[in-house]
């Protein structure tokens, strides 16, 4: 197996991973608390090291999920009262995200740290991290621990669906129910947490903050239904993470930071070109609400004044010009339209309603 596939694999099965969990994040309007989890691990990593005395990945993988877990825990401790959820996560990540920084300059200020391994990730070093079975390579440690997650977190998902699903759109009601929706948002934050201790010691916090929140985002752009909001979620990652990584090998860049850049274009263009929700959609959509809304002051003005004796002023196109407030260049175009709908007759500039445009002019004025 090439190092390139193997770095594919890596990526593909941490965009997978974050993007399961990252879509009840990103309904539930807690999006953030992924980037607080990312930085508050430090001082789980820390207290790992020197159980271990010294690197060991299971002491760290545990201390870092201890720590995720232990900012989920004082974060929702801090909501309850009068703090909002955004200014608990301020207060909690940082603090912690101190401690770790304090403790390391303190006892391990000889201890080179990559910074910007952690930071940014450097999901290239992958392939010389592998895992022997009976002294046969099978891949990248961090491909089996993002695939375990990533299987981990479709399992919980299927097994709990219609009480995740009720319980971040209607809390009160799944509570009513009994299906405990705090034991559900504990569970949920725990998967959460270690998927980012999983997703971090592979790409780095950056990248797995972008991982988790992105593709979820971009979904919600493209459907509201929530399994394909998840089935898509999860190819954006997926698609994010190959194409990141093809064009990071092609331009010689950094692999993990052309990931977030292809997610961010990605949200770009959905952002712009979703069907229903995305900008140029929504312009669509008022622009035409306004030339219908124009049309029907035209119907309603016509059909006001075309039985009566100043007939000839009210419903010639000049004076519709001065007393709709419109310029020649919108009247005629607000005119054409309805003259192709066959709501209006014109005669040179006198323009009178045909009998469908008259029932268009008696149902815009009754709503």
């Amino acid at each position: 197996m090439s190092a390139d596939l193997q770095i594919s694999l890596v990526a593909v099965a941490a965009g997978v991973a974050c993007a399961l969990v990252g879509v009840f994040l990103v309904l539930r309007r807690m999006a953030m608390m992924a980037d607080a989890i990312s930085h508050s691990i430090l001082p789980g990593i820390v207290a790992g090291y020197v159980l271990a005395h010294g690197p060991n990945l299971l002491l760290g993988f545990l201390g870092a999920t201890a720590s995720g877990l232990l900012t989920v825990v004082l974060v929702e401790a801090l909501s309850k009262g009068k703090l909002r959820q955004d200014a608990a996560i301020g207060l909690v990540f940082p603090i912690l995200f101190a401690l770790g920084v304090l403790v390391v300059s303190k006892y391990f200020a000889n201890v080179h740290i990559d910074t910007d391994a952690v930071l940014y990730g450097e999901i290239a070093f992958a392939p010389f991290d592998t895992v022997n079975v009976a002294g046969r390579d099978i891949g990248p440690k961090s491909f089996w621990v993002l695939a375990v997650l990533a299987i981990v977190n479709t399992g919980f998902i299927a097994v709990l669906y219609k009480e995740l699903k009720l319980a971040t759109f209607d809390p009160g009601l799944a509570a009513s129910l009994g299906f405990r929706p705090a034991l559900l948002h504990y569970l949920l934050m725990a998967l959460v947490a270690v998927t980012t201790v999983g997703a971090f010691s592979a790409v780095g916090a950056i990248l797995s903050v972008a991982l988790i929140i992105v593709p979820p985002v971009v979904a919600s752009l493209l459907t509201e239904r929530l399994p394909r909001m998840i089935a898509l979620s999860v190819a954006v990652g997926a698609l994010g993470a190959v194409l990141g990584h093809r064009v990071a090998a092609w331009s010689n860049v950094s692999i993990s930071g052309m990931i977030a850049t292809v997610l961010g274009i990605l949200f770009g263009g959905a952002l712009l070109f979703a069907p229903g929700r995305g900008l140029i959609a929504q312009w669509s959509r008022r622009r035409a609400q306004k030339v219908r809304f124009a049309t029907e002051m035209l119907l309603v003005h016509l059909a006001t004044h075309q039985e009566t004796a100043a007939r000839d002023i009210e419903c010639s196109l000049p004076h519709l010009e001065s007393e709709l407030g419109w310029d020649r260049e919108v009247a005629a175009r607000i005119v054409g339209r309805a003259e192709r709908l066959g709501l209006l007759e014109r005669e040179e500039s006198l323009l009178s309603l045909t009998e469908a445009g008259l029932r268009q002019a008696y149902l815009a004025a009754e709503r």
